[in-house]
């Protein structure tokens, strides 16, 4: 808010100076407040395959200083991955930080998988969210997605898809998992058919997910439109 003072009963105009604002011919105070307004934040919500450069694509967007974005880190209890930093790509905790969390109230959504090495956990925690001031960006699937939507409110929400075909998602997911040190080809392959179901069309559709990109060969292409996308949310 921005406020202004006018004292004084000489030379006061004898017509307004602003044609919105009152006139009063004795007074010894004026103040006139105006209000900025406020620019309602968004959460910029990536989503896409397991392997299809959602991580990247993130760390690029949080890169740039004209988006100005911060990130909603998602947490989980899977083991951290060989080239992983705990808060970037996920925080990574245990059960007992899970439950702790949960037993709170604090837990908006959360997703578990019975995976080749055990039950893996998934959960967005409300965190210090600022809305009313600042984008956000992070990660998820399109269940998280629906969770968050209706948490926040639709208007919140910016679905940012990357699609990959399935020749080039198998390729990369292999070519990951060889930099691992012990590599699980089970798990690689569990993860690419239950991917198959949950990011199916007709689920996409359910989403409400109209609008997609393409990241079958050149990323920096890729990451271009999105970032002239959400560039021109933010910025109009």
């Amino acid at each position: 808010m921005l406020s202004f003072s006018l004292t004084g009963k000489k030379d006061i105009p004898q017509e307004p100076s602003h044609p919105r604002l009152p006139f009063h011919k004795n007074v010894d105070f004026i103040a006139v407040s105006v209000y900025n307004e406020t620019i309602m934040g968004k959460i910029f919500y990536i989503m896409g395959k397991s392997a299809s450069g959602k991580d990247k694509i993130c760390t690029r967007m949080l890169e740039s200083p004209e988006l100005h974005l911060k990130s909603l880190v998602l947490y989980t209890t899977r083991p951290i991955r060989s080239g992983e930093t705990d808060g970037q790509q996920y925080h990574f905790v245990g059960q007992e930080e899970l439950c702790r969390l949960r037993n709170e109230g604090k837990i908006i959504e959360e997703r578990t998988y019975d995976t080749a090495r055990g039950l893996w956990t998934y959960f967005t925690a409300d965190d210090a969210i600022e809305l009313a001031n600042e984008n956000y960006i992070a990660i998820g699937t399109l269940v998280s997605y629906g969770k968050l939507r209706g948490y926040y409110g639709q208007d919140k929400l910016v679905p940012v898809y990357i699609d990959v075909g399935d020749e080039q998602l198998m390729e990369r997911a292999m070519k990951r998992e060889k930099k691992q040190e012990h590599p699980n080809y089970k798990e690689l392959c569990r993860r690419f058919l239950a991917d198959s179901e949950d990011f199916s069309e007709e689920k996409i559709r359910e989403a409400g997910i109209t609008r997609r990109f393409a990241n079958n060969g050149d990323i920096e292409k890729c990451m271009s439109e999105i970032k002239t996308f959400i560039g021109g949310m933010i910025h109009g």
